[in-house]
């Protein structure tokens, strides 16, 4: 009977990349202890955190990918609806009005767009599978420049990044050809002028302190400074678990989210670092893969989508922890301590698992 029900439990879940999952949350786990003085408070709030995100993921991996699909338009409903209201009466803190207050709780609506944009898109797709033309991806891209334009707005300049790459991976995947490609990063580029000129003085700062922190050492240039210091003391093996002296002297600011993998870094060294990367390409080949072996084209999108925001999630981080991206407030998925970004990152592997485990059931 116990075989029955861990088989049952297991089910649509797929080991290898559980265990490489896992693997990354007990290390960042490891790192949390040390980057939060040694809180046991931290430790098990971040427990409970993951025991909340498996579970949501779970739960998606049991749900057939053909039933998430008819989820995408309401979900991407919802989702544009609730960034209207915040728009209207959203909370201001921090200058950014993110949050939407529902008495008992604040959400902040642009987390649950980081999939329903990607799901609606891929569903999209789906449906116009066999005659995609030119005007369905101008149709694709209008559907998700509206999100984004609500969330740059708010501002959030990370967020609106992380959609707008989700959705990208999605058109890309769907077939849009690179002369087009070609001619949109053009365009791109064209529009840099205009784009400085509406971003807000503290998005200007950001780029301004990426091309010399040392302009503001003790203001908008103090992150960068002191986590590359942090990176590059750690030479190749580190100074050792508990014995980071940036994090622990209190020089390195928000060392328990963003700018945890420079505790890594100084307490692991280059070794560390190469092994956290190994592990991070391991988990997005495999889901790889998994987009590649996908029978339908929504899911093979889906898929392919989920991964490569993984993958965007964990590159501009340690990009700009690195001094090479700008400090946007990308957290490192599933190592950074936090509730919302964990289940979103989970739950978009479940959808993976989902994908994975119900092939053989999905009718081609």
């Amino acid at each position: 009977m116990i075989k029955r029900f861990f088989t049952r439990l297991t089910l649509h879940i797929d080991g290898f990349l559980f265990f490489s999952l896992i693997i990354l949350m007990a290390m960042g786990l490891i790192v949390l202890y040390s980057a939060s003085g040694k809180s046991p408070d931290r430790i098990i709030s971040q427990l409970i955190n993951m025991g909340v995100a498996l579970t949501v993921m779970w739960v998606i991996a049991n749900i057939p990918p053909q039933h998430l699909l008819r989820l995408a338009v309401p979900a991407y409903t919802l989702g544009l609806l609730l960034l209207i209201s915040v728009a209207l009466f959203g909370d201001i803190s921090h200058g950014a009005r993110r949050w939407l207050n529902l008495g008992f709780t604040k959400i902040q609506p642009s987390e649950l767009m980081k999939l329903a944009a990607p799901l609606m898109l891929a569903w999209y797709f789906n449906r116009y599978e066999t005659n995609l033309r030119l005007k369905n991806y101008a149709i694709a891209a209008i559907l998700l420049l509206i999100p984004v334009g609500f969330i740059a707005r708010q501002p959030d300049l990370g967020t609106s990044l992380l959609i707008t790459a989700s959705g990208f991976y999605v058109i890309f995947l769907a077939g849009l050809s690179w002369r087009i490609l070609l001619g949109i990063f053009a365009a791109i580029g064209a529009s840099l002028p205009l784009v400085w000129s509406v971003m807000h003085d503290y998005q200007r700062q950001r780029v301004l302190t990426l091309l010399d922190p040392s302009q503001d050492p003790l203001g908008a240039g103090y992150h960068i400074i002191q986590s590359t210091i942090a990176i590059g003391s750690g030479g190749i093996f580190g100074k050792g678990w508990l014995k980071g002296t940036q994090a622990h002297l209190d020089f390195l600011p928000e060392r328990t989210t963003d700018f945890i993998f420079a505790v890594f870094a100084e307490e692991f060294g280059l070794v560390g670092n190469i092994l956290l990367v190994t592990l991070f390409i391991i988990i997005i080949s495999r889901g790889l893969l998994i987009a590649a072996n996908a029978p339908t084209l929504a899911s093979r999108l889906l898929a392919g989508s989920i991964t490569l925001t993984f993958f965007t999630y964990a590159f501009v981080n340690m990009g700009m922890v690195s001094g090479i991206l700008p400090v946007v407030g990308v957290p490192l998925p599933l190592f950074s301590y936090g509730g919302t970004s964990m289940v979103t990152v989970l739950l978009g592997f479940g959808i993976l698992m989902s994908i994975h485990t119900h092939r053989k059931l999905v009718r081609t």
